[in-house]
């Protein structure tokens, strides 16, 4: 990564592993966040901090002048995606240094298929209406990609979970629960294997479309019941989907049941350091690692 200047549009719980993931290399990243609040934690996380709430500033457009790789990490709106409506034509005409985009989209553009298995191949069925917009957002950075010549790499992500936020953290602070619904599956990703994923596709300069998600999808009932044992603590008890008590937005999560592949990560030569909750907890757990998503040691190179 030597010689690098990444900009990250929305620095938050990813992009913050991937910087933190990048600290031995020798690359200057700027990140944004809405808040200033936040701007000590991405310091910590080895980000130069900049404020972005729609509109690009002075500040923004003189780092971007110099970026080489752009990683966008901002959910769409409805009026679209908010960088592409700020920032279209500063990457279109004032980024001579640029050579590569990746945009973290997420696997619910494929929508349901029923616990069957898709790739990137798979049609587009998206349920939400936070999936319809993702759609839209990612042909619109593909079709940038193409207008300038540069390549672009769409990251489907799965739920995304590590430091912080997993099921040890949930089950310590009382808020796991057992939900089951047959036959559900969720896919998962550690957030260090998104970090190692960009890196590797930063490192080639690669696009495409990769499915960033572990080789486990599985029902998350599984996950807490896992974890409880790893603690030593008895499971919360099953909790019959049909009367569980759900959000809007956690309703509509198991609305979609699909199994995510991710053969084409591999194939572009990644290789997981998590490639399933088990061994993502066990690491977590024997190391101590699993409560503070912020303050934690870059991770090794894969």
């Amino acid at each position: 990564m030597s010689g690098k200047q990444i900009f990250i549009f929305g620095a938050g719980y990813s992009g913050k592993a991937f910087a933190r993931a990048s600290k031995d290399a020798d690359a200057t990243i700027f990140g944004t966040t809405r808040s200033l609040e936040k701007f000590e934690t991405l310091r910590q996380a080895g980000i130069m901090p900049l404020r972005f709430d729609g509109a690009l500033t002075p500040e923004i457009g003189e780092a971007l002048k110099t970026t080489t790789h752009l990683v966008v990490s901002v959910a769409p709106e409805e009026a679209g995606d908010p960088v592409l409506n700020a920032a279209r034509q500063t990457i279109t005409a004032e980024m001579p240094s640029l050579r590569w985009i990746a945009y973290l989209s997420t696997v619910g553009v494929y929508g349901d298929h029923s616990g069957g298995w898709v790739d990137e191949t798979a049609e587009y069925r998206p349920v939400s209406k936070r999936s319809v917009m993702r759609v839209a957002a990612e042909q619109d950075w593909l079709k940038l990609g193409e207008d300038i010549g540069r390549p672009v790499a769409i990251l489907r992500l799965s739920g995304i979970y590590g430091p912080g936020r997993n099921a040890l953290v949930n089950l310590e602070n009382g808020t796991a629960r057992r939900l089951v619904k047959p036959a559900q599956v969720f896919n998962r990703i550690h957030c260090d294997d998104i970090a190692g994923a960009l890196r590797h596709l930063l490192e080639g300069n690669r696009g495409g479309i990769f499915n960033v998600t572990d080789d486990l999808p599985a029902p998350p009932q599984d996950v807490v019941a896992y974890a409880a044992k790893l603690m030593g603590i008895e499971p919360p008890p099953e909790i019959p989907f049909e009367t569980a008590q759900l959000s809007p937005m956690a309703r509509s999560f198991y609305g979609e049941n699909k199994r995510v592949a991710n053969a084409a990560i591999k194939a572009a030569g990644y290789r997981f350091r998590f490639p399933d909750y088990r061994s993502a907890l066990d690491h977590m757990w024997a190391s101590g690692d699993w409560r503070d998503g912020e303050a934690r040691s870059p991770m090794k190179r894969s």
